[in-house]
């Protein structure tokens, strides 16, 4: 008979006592078999919210995240293994690129990544626009896709860390999201079950991201980190801005679309710019000397990004349009655009259509936002700010009273942050 129980688990942890590594262990699997309830564990992660877990609990709660289901072995592979994970953003294709990139460069690339849900897209969300590409692959089909591609992009097998799912799920409907220890052991659960050498994250800070400030994205960063390290993954962290949205490309096949064209050399600069600075420090982690920027130039990137698409189902041929309903929104006057807010481009993408707001829902490829300006634009009377996409009347009319909020033009200017804001690596 046990000598926990979940009352005096939740006790503990809401008076701010350390949980010992027994009580972790315990309740987590508890939890797992059905022996502690769904309001328990809501109750435990809200003291854990206001409370937090130390260094130790940290380490602990995610072994026993990562021990509750199988670990993907990666070993044997003919190249190294480096992934790369972003805490999610408007417009951020940049997986789309980056592992065929880094494939192309000699390393292998396992991306295990998700859907959307509310303003920010999901990978998978965007791959599913092109005919036939499939997300579920077996163990056996990531590794063989591994050794002869070099880069994949499908979904977390349901054996991966599943207490996180339950977990994760419980977060959402708690308003316990938001918690430093719970979001970096559900992220740092996944990947080292993933078998991945090493790790780069992509933190994203500011209007369009999950955090906002920078001593929050770095409090994030180097807990995310410092869990990495100390599990044998190389880990480094850079912090990224998302004020705006990242790139042209807010939507699933729009998204894809703008993908291509800076697999093929062209594209937003932003874009390019963020991909190969993530690609660098992947192959930095994995001691490949390669310059990634003669290998998106030479068109080899492109072609693992096809061989990756086919690999999977796809046809890497087709060509992809946006939703028919189009329309144009204008400047109403000349001046400069001192706002592009991220997050309401994002949340006005949703409502088009090409987001959820249940993880059952379903996305449509074609709907989404053409961004045209950036922060510090001058534009004309009647020059194009946005272009909209949908399926329907309905959600066509959604997203055109949602960008409206979107933009602002000669207003007080906003700080435009740079791009890369901070490398973060202990």
């Amino acid at each position: 008979m046990s000598t926990f129980s979940a009352v005096d688990v939740i006790g503990a942890k809401r008076n701010g006592d350390e949980l010992s590594d027994e009580a972790i262990s315990w309740v987590l699997g508890a939890y797992q078999r059905g022996e502690v309830a769904e309001e328990q564990m809501s109750a435990l992660l809200m003291a854990i919210y206001f409370q937090g877990l130390g260094e130790r609990e940290l380490g602990t709660w995610t072994d026993q995240m990562i021990a509750s289901g199988e670990r993907l072995d990666l070993r044997g592979l003919s190249r190294p293994t480096v992934d790369k994970h972003s805490t999610g953003g408007v417009g951020d294709k940049i997986s789309l690129i980056l592992a065929p990139l880094v494939a192309a460069c000699g390393a292998a690339v396992p991306q295990l990544s998700g859907r959307g849900l509310g303003h920010t897209g999901g990978t998978l969300d965007k791959l599913e626009s092109i005919p036939g590409w499939r997300a579920a692959l077996s163990n056996d089909e990531i590794r063989a896709q591994l050794e002869s591609v070099g880069a994949v992009i499908c979904a977390a097998g349901q054996g991966l860390a599943p207490v996180d799912r339950r977990l994760y799920a419980l977060r959402d409907v708690t308003s316990t999201v938001e918690s430093i220890p719970l979001i970096s052991s559900s992220i740092m659960s996944k990947k080292i079950a993933e078998g991945t050498q090493a790790l780069v994250l992509d933190v994203k800070v500011g209007r369009g991201a999950f955090i906002k400030t920078i001593e929050r994205a770095q409090e994030l960063a180097t807990t995310m980190v410092g869990l990495g390290t100390n599990h044998g993954v190389a880990t480094v962290a850079q912090l990224t801005a998302m004020n705006q949205p990242l790139g042209e490309a807010v939507g699933n096949a729009l998204e894809v679309i703008e993908s291509v064209q800076v697999l093929q050399g062209g594209g937003p600069r932003d874009v390019r710019e963020l991909t190969l600075a993530l690609a660098t420090t992947m192959l930095e982690l994995v001691d490949i000397e390669q310059d990634p920027a003669t290998k998106l130039d030479d068109g080899s990137a492109y072609e693992v990004y096809r061989a990756m698409i086919e690999a999977q189902g796809g046809d890497a041929d087709v060509v992809l349009a946006a939703s028919k309903l189009h329309e144009v929104i204008e400047a109403d006057d000349e001046g400069v655009v001192t706002r592009v807010d991220a997050l309401r481009v994002g949340v006005c993408a949703w409502r088009l259509g090409a987001g959820r707001a249940r993880k059952e829902d379903a996305v449509s490829a074609g709907a989404g936002v053409m961004c045209r300006v950036r922060e510090g634009d001058h534009v004309a009377k009647g020059q194009p700010l946005f272009e909209i996409y949908a399926d329907d009347e309905s959600h066509l009319r959604q997203g055109r009273e949602t960008i409206r909020d979107a933009f602002t033009l000669n207003g007080e200017p906003s700080n435009v942050m740079p791009l890369l804001l901070e490398t973060i690596t202990s």
